[in-house]
């Protein structure tokens, strides 16, 4: 194969300029070049000092780096240590079976549409709401059990899908799981790194054993697992503190 050749092929796969990615995605460059930096999203083809192009995949990465940001509310350390799990855990081949069951599952996993959830809900009432400080919010995202979005103007928004687990954390402290006994929202560590690994789990299991079948099939057995699944942990936590009072004497 000849160097134009080389060229036209590289180009055919990597068609776009900086200045393109920037109208494709509506971000200036500072922004995708922070991306890149922080390696959220691959260098692009490099042809010359300045200048490289970039692909379909680039585009898509930065588009879902900005959902993730503004509709998911994540910070950009926690969508970067996203994408290195996956890219460990993760054949390309069982990534894109994922990505096709993804969009099979959506409405069953209850997904509000992006308009709704891009709004949030402001932290400061829920705060008030529910007797939380701002420091143990602070420690929640730290935590990266929830995630926020702060707002140019200083406020800082929440998920309408996350707003249970301060009306949770709230409930726990008028149940008397309070400072004065030593009870911190850094507790809830134990629980995030356990549902944690725990999803680690099912997510390599599901896409080792499954991932040789179509992908609507997929979905459908995922569709009828979850609810099963998690009526499951409920109860067997439930059974693992009953023993746990049963056996005392």
């Amino acid at each position: 194969m000849t160097a134009a050749a080389t060229v036209d092929l590289d180009r055919n796969e990597h068609p776009y300029r900086m200045k393109d990615l920037c109208e494709l995605t509506g971000l200036p460059r500072q922004v995708i070049h922070f991306y890149i930096q922080q390696g959220l999203v691959p260098e692009g083809h490099k042809t010359g000092r300045n200048m490289a192009y970039y692909g379909t995949k680039h585009v898509q990465r930065i588009r879902l780096i900005r959902a993730l940001q503004h509709e998911r509310f994540l910070p950009l350390k926690a969508i970067r240590a996203m994408f290195e799990e996956r890219d460990e855990a993760f054949s390309p081949a069982q990534w894109q079976t994922l990505v096709e069951v993804k969009h099979r599952i959506a409405a069953a996993l209850g997904q509000p549409s992006s308009a709704e959830e891009s709004t949030g809900v402001d932290a400061d009432e829920l705060l008030a709401r529910h007797g939380i400080l701002r420091t143990e919010l602070d420690q929640l995202v730290e935590m990266g059990v929830l995630g926020v979005r702060r707002e140019v103007g200083g406020a800082t928004l929440i998920s309408k899908d996350d707003v249970w687990m301060l009306e949770i954390w709230g409930q726990l402290r008028r149940a008397g799981f309070t400072d004065a006994l030593g009870f911190t929202v850094a507790d809830m560590a134990v629980y995030e790194e356990s549902i944690s690994a725990l999803f680690r789990r099912e997510s390599l299991l599901m896409a080792q054993r499954l991932g040789h079948l179509p992908p609507e099939q997929i979905a459908t057995m995922v569709i009828a697992a979850l609810p099963l699944i998690h009526t499951f942990l409920a109860r067997y936590h439930e059974t693992k503190v009953r023993n746990f009072f049963n056996a005392m004497e």
